[in-house]
């Protein structure tokens, strides 16, 4: 019997088995989903699937640095996510958890601690490693991140293809809308990142990102 459903969002099929396989060792009823794009994740969210946790590497195909993470608290807010990630960082750790992120778990920790971390999440806790200073005073991206926090899910999709460079008419035609509904759209992300033009919400859209290693 079927206890936990998890989904696994990595690009890498080999890190991918290891963390099923190190999670699984210590939950015997767990089903554990594959994914290896964010288009899989959303996918699955949206088939009905009763999952209980995601826990999401911040960079594969369709998830440009934070966004991901931002896309997945803002359509599936329930829906715990942890970020396991080989960028380590304090800052990075602070802008996760900022995001609403339950969790950030090293790709470099041991057995024990994911096993731990997930352990934690699962009981309504937050999970970060130890002896990790994320410092909670406010900063430029801190208030950065909060705006992107306040963008719905259709708004945040505009604002990824804004990022790729499509015009009004070809994100229309790829959310299937009316190139007026894509104008009322970047109007609202406009407003809410406090910026004037397109150009400044993808600048300042993608400046957070910058905290993640190439």
């Amino acid at each position: 019997m079927v206890t936990h459903r998890f989904i696994i969002a990595d690009d890498h099929p080999l890190f991918r088995d290891a963390l099923d396989q190190t999670i699984s060792s210590s939950m015997p009823d767990l089903e554990i989903i594959q994914a290896g794009t964010l288009d899989l994740v959303i996918e699955s969210l949206e088939g009905g699937d009763d999952v209980d946790l995601v826990l999401l590497d911040l960079k594969m195909p369709g998830v440009q640095g934070f966004s991901g993470l931002i896309f997945l608290r803002a359509q599936f807010p329930n829906i715990p996510v942890v970020v396991v990630s080989a960028s380590e960082e304090a800052q990075v750790i602070k802008r996760v958890m900022e995001l609403g992120a339950s969790g950030f778990i090293p790709k470099s920790a041991s057995m024990d601690d994911m096993q731990l971390a997930v352990k934690t999440v699962l009981a309504g806790e937050v999970w970060i490693p130890e002896n990790i200073n994320t410092d909670s005073s406010q900063d430029d991206d801190s208030e950065l991140a909060h705006r992107l926090t306040t963008l719905t899910p259709q708004q945040l999709r505009v604002l990824m293809m804004l990022r790729d460079g499509l015009l009004n008419k070809q994100i229309a035609y790829e959310l299937s809308v009316s190139e007026a509904t894509v104008k009322a759209h970047v109007s609202a992300i406009l407003q809410k990142l406090k910026v004037d033009s397109r150009t400044q919400a993808v600048i300042v859209s993608s400046k957070i990102d910058s905290l993640i290693d190439t």
